[in-house]
């Protein structure tokens, strides 16, 4: 086990008390009024919304991980604090067959490093329906491919998720696409056709993939009797063909199993071989995904997941690097020099550093909607488990949504795992979150 569980016990503490707050509060909230206009479901010219947040993180560094060592060497520290406010507007303005939507993020962070901002476009497209049949759209557009709730093997034209927040809003890519919609009135109710061309240009999609190609994509979805089934392709020189499937049903009203198959041909990876030089291989792969969602009688959601990642590294070829950041450090400490250092870094940077950057995962979320009747109260609980090293982060948490458009939510993670394995060498040991978002 890892050290600092007197810190993680003061954390503990300080959650109950929060919860205990929360619970004296919405023993005490007023009532509803359950009277509704039904003038406000009327489609309306232009829709605006969003959120203003404002997150406090507390991090309690792992001076014993690779990842501290290699970013925290030249200024040693034992905890870091991250203050982040996000504004994010979205919209929507539609008038006869045209429709723009637009999504807007902008975020400024500071922490003890200092300051940093960034402000991202995450939508913003133009749609034209001629027909009740056909959608044309062009600019930036998020797809959001896959039945997957924490991974989507086949998204391949989307970025990849936080599974720790799959939820959240992602930034999308400059397309064109078209849809093609028919519905029947047999076994198979609906069949739509997406096609979507990406280019990869100077200044165009440019992190997508290699530049100065123009790709393809295209998505064939069908509901049959009450089974959502895709089948997806993508071809272009930005990045290797693929091909994947997916589905999701309902074997009851309250549960539901999905899937996800992807199918990655000349896929292109450097790894660290055993002579610590950075090596390619070159080879098909592949992705699939399992899993499950199931609702109770007394509102308890659990969302069961098992992930296959083909492009991940194995566990020796992680432990080989957690062992070439130990052997730079050491030999850094002794003889003064930095060259095995540099080495390290430069073979993080090939994907060493990436989130569930192993082969094989487990998912686990579970939450409760207003246990023991208290209003507005969701506990859970978040959990990834490496399957290949055992290692393993596990997210607690609370949200509180009993005030009007306001949310509030703490979570607290904790990082796991034997020596040399993924969650055991991450740069955190810990982290303690307190968020308070504002909708309108």
């Amino acid at each position: 086990m890892k050290k600092g569980c007197g810190r993680i016990f003061c954390r503990l503490l300080f959650f109950a008390a929060v919860l205990f707050l929360l619970f004296s509060h919405a023993n005490a909230a007023p009532e509803e009024d359950y009277s509704f206009d039904l003038k406000a479901f009327e489609s309306k010219p232009f829709e605006f919304g969003g959120y203003a947040e404002i997150k406090w993180e507390h991090m309690d560094l792992n001076k014993e991980g690779a990842f501290y060592t290699l970013n925290f060497n030249d200024d040693p520290r034992s905890t870091l604090d991250r203050f982040t406010g996000t504004l994010q507007l979205g919209g929507r303005y539609k008038k006869g067959i045209w429709a723009f939507n637009g999504l807007l993020n902008a975020a400024g962070r500071h922490d003890n490093n200092g300051w940093s901002d960034s402000v991202d476009i995450f939508e913003a497209n133009l749609s034209l329906k001629p027909t009740p049949f056909a959608i044309i759209d062009l600019g930036k557009k998020t797809f959001k491919w896959g039945k997957g709730y924490a991974w989507n093997p086949v998204g391949f034209i989307d970025r990849p998720k936080d599974p720790n927040d799959p939820e959240e809003a992602m930034e999308g890519y400059i397309v064109t696409g078209l849809d093609l919609i028919k519905s029947f009135n047999g076994s198979l109710q609906t069949v739509a056709l997406t096609t979507v061309v990406l280019p990869v240009w100077e200044g165009v999609n440019e992190d997508f993939g290699e530049k100065d190609h123009v790709n393809f994509a295209g998505k064939l979805y069908m509901l049959y009797r009450d089974t959502d089934i895709d089948l997806v392709v993508f071809t272009g020189n930005s990045r290797s063909t693929r091909f994947g499937a997916d589905f999701s049903t309902n074997l009851t009203t309250n549960f539901e199993i999905h899937g996800e198959f992807a199918y990655i041909t000349d896929y292109q990876q450097n790894y660290l071989s055993e002579i610590r030089a950075s090596t390619p291989r070159k080879g098909s792969i592949k992705k699939y995904l399992a899993g499950l969602r199931y609702l109770t009688e007394n509102d308890i959601t659990t969302i069961i997941e098992l992930y296959h990642n083909g492009a991940g590294f194995s566990e020796s070829e992680l432990a080989n690097f957690y062992q070439l950041v130990d052997d730079a450090d050491t030999n850094l400490q002794n003889t003064g020099s930095d060259t095995l250092f540099h080495t390290a870094e430069s073979i993080s940077d090939m994907g060493y550093a990436a989130p569930q950057l192993g082969r094989n995962y487990l998912y686990l979320k579970i939450n409760q909607k207003d246990p023991f009747d208290i209003l507005y109260f969701t506990p859970g609980l978040i959990a990834i488990l490496n399957l290949d090293d055992q290692s393993f982060s596990i997210t607690p948490e609370i949200l509180y949504t009993g005030f009007t458009n306001w949310e509030l939510r703490m979570r607290m993670t904790f990082l796991n795992g034997g020596n040399h394995t993924e969650f055991a060498e991450k740069q955190n040991e810990n982290k303690l979150e307190c968020r308070i978002r504002y909708h309108f």
